[in-house]
């Protein structure tokens, strides 16, 4: 038998004893032992399963596969429906937070664009006023 100082001294450094490798080694096999059970139990419970509906399946598959395009119509539509009210209400909370001063993410980007937007807004319009005089300009001259 090893000295009871001896092990107190590996367990201080981190080193496991013999005893504590053996169970974790224990219930490590018998954890992986009974879900390598259930998943066999599983499988073969699947395969039994397929084996009886089969027949259900190829009498009633006039009906079932159209109800089942229509189920899968539905549900797609209801998850669509969801997200996009989802986001709308996400982009509505943004534009709240927004407008009352909070700073959202992306609210600095936005305000850049919008200042580059006036900028060239202004910009247009003097040319626009230059066009307009140079063309009027122009018309009195002749």
């Amino acid at each position: 038998m090893a000295d009871p100082r001896y092990q107190h001294q590996q367990q201080m450094l981190g080193q496991p004893t013999r005893s504590h490798q053996v169970v974790k080694a224990a219930t490590a096999v018998t954890a992986g032992g009974s879900l390598l059970v259930l998943s066999g139990l599983t499988l073969a419970g699947t395969v039994i399963a397929l084996a009886l509906a089969t027949p259900l399946l190829v009498i009633f598959s006039p009906v079932l596969v159209p109800a089942a395009i229509t189920v899968c119509l539905l549900v797609t539509g209801f998850l669509a429906s969801g997200g996009f009210g989802v986001a709308a209400l996400s982009v509505l909370s943004w534009i709240y937070r927004y407008v009352t001063g909070k700073h959202p993410p992306g609210s600095e980007q936005l305000d850049q664009a919008r200042m580059k937007l006036a900028t060239k807004a202004r910009e247009m319009k003097e040319k626009a006023e230059q066009f307009g005089q140079q063309h009027l300009q122009g018309y009195q001259a002749s």
